[in-house]
């Protein structure tokens, strides 16, 4: 008998221009003072402007918070969370990629609960409330629109996560006008760590359900279907609007069925040498897949046939035809293949290999155990 428990976005506007009237939604809160979490990059693209008007056309009191960093560390949490009581905001909105959703859901929550960060690492130890939370997503990515998860660095090779339900939004909105000119590259980063969202959470070991199968198949549709277009043309605002649904389905689909090694052994990468998440998650892809084979190649086979419209052979030939076709993904679309174009060496193997070992919490979720020497061989077939 089917047991389990679905959890996602109370609500959802997908519409092209949504994010300039943020300030109606704010207001239907009840809400008058808006603390506004972003980075620098959202700034420097001119994305902000049209939001900030938006918010004070409704006579709201709009503070910003630009300090987001890519994989923010605990200090970038911790300020964030003093802007919003130095201010006194009774709503919080995130603007911009998987960093800054992540800050703005623990801003909105330890603004309000009181709680630390350390009280609050973990599964399901905050205590909450929160203050209302609106996130936009500025990238075809992460999905932390639908999650109930953000990651923290925490040192050095260490990350560390909160997660609860009470970090899923009272609203996502995903205006695709915001992604348009998105430099190729992060658009190719970004969309590789969707697609390896709906891929893992397809084959996860753990909590695999049949919602988060139809919508990791519907994302990776959208998702391979449109990659090469939005990379090739920045203002093809159809490609656009399917990535960012497809990340959108795909973030739903493994917040629910967890991922497990890719973002196992990507995770190192981005703490210790500061490698973009979805770039690491593109150099780890092809390897772990392979070494995943085994295990799941009829599930990888299924995956295949959306990926791969009209790809012929047994299951194994699709399964190992998709795993070459993602691994492969990355130099297509002109992104760093190997570690050592990063400026990764071979003595830097071990201590990735251990940080790797240390995310249990995602390894567990792998259909296919793996050891310190399984991990260290991974890293020296990209290195």
């Amino acid at each position: 008998m089917l047991k389990m428990v679905f959890r996602t976005t109370p609500s959802m506007i997908i519409e092209r221009g949504a994010a300039t009237r943020l300030g109606e939604h704010v207001r239907a809160m009840n809400c008058r003072s808006v603390l506004v979490v972003t980075d620098a990059g959202v700034i420097a693209a001119g994305l902000l402007e049209a939001v900030l008007a938006g918010l004070e056309e409704q006579g709201l009191d709009v503070r910003v918070f630009s300090e987001v960093q890519a994989d923010p560390p605990e200090s970038v949490i911790l300020a964030a969370v003093n802007a919003a009581k130095a201010c006194d905001a009774d709503c919080v909105v995130g603007l911009g990629g998987g960093s800054s959703l992540d800050a703005a859901k623990l801003a909105a929550l330890l603004a309000r609960s009181g709680e630390t960060l350390d009280q609050v690492y973990g599964i399901n130890r905050t205590q909450g409330p929160r203050l209302p939370l609106i996130l936009v997503p500025t990238t075809a990515g992460t999905g932390s629109e639908v999650t109930s998860v953000s990651v923290v660095t925490t040192g050095a090779g260490e990350k560390n996560v909160v997660y609860s339900p009470m970090l899923l939004p009272d609203l996502a909105v995903l205006d695709a006008q915001l992604t348009l000119g998105l430099p190729a590259h992060v658009t190719a980063a970004t969309g590789i760590d969707a697609m390896v969202h709906a891929v893992e959470a397809y084959t996860t070991k753990n909590l695999k359900n049949p919602i988060s199968d139809c919508l990791a198949r519907e994302a990776l549709r959208l998702l391979s279907g449109s990659l090469f277009k939005a990379c090739l043309d920045g203002a093809d605002l159809q490609a656009r609007e399917n990535m960012l649904l497809g990340a959108c389905l795909a973030g739903m689909a493994f917040a629910n069925a967890p991922v497990a090694a890719v973002h196992a052994l990507a995770y190192p990468l981005g703490a210790r040498f500061h490698i973009p998440h979805g770039l690491s998650n593109a150099l780890v892809l092809g390897p772990v897949m392979r070494f995943n084979l085994e295990a799941v190649a009829p599930l990888y086979a299924e995956l295949a046939d959306i990926v791969l419209p009209g790809i012929q052979g047994t299951p194994v030939e699709k399964a190992s035809a998709l795993a070459n076709y993602l691994g492969t993904l990355a130099g297509e679309l002109g992104l760093a293949t190997r570690l050592r174009d990063l400026g990764i060496v071979e003595s830097d193997i071990e201590a990735l290999a251990i940080d790797g070992m240390k995310q249990q919490r995602l390894l567990g979720n792998n259909p296919r155990e793996l050891t310190l020497a399984d991990v260290r061989s991974i890293y020296r077939e990209i290195l």
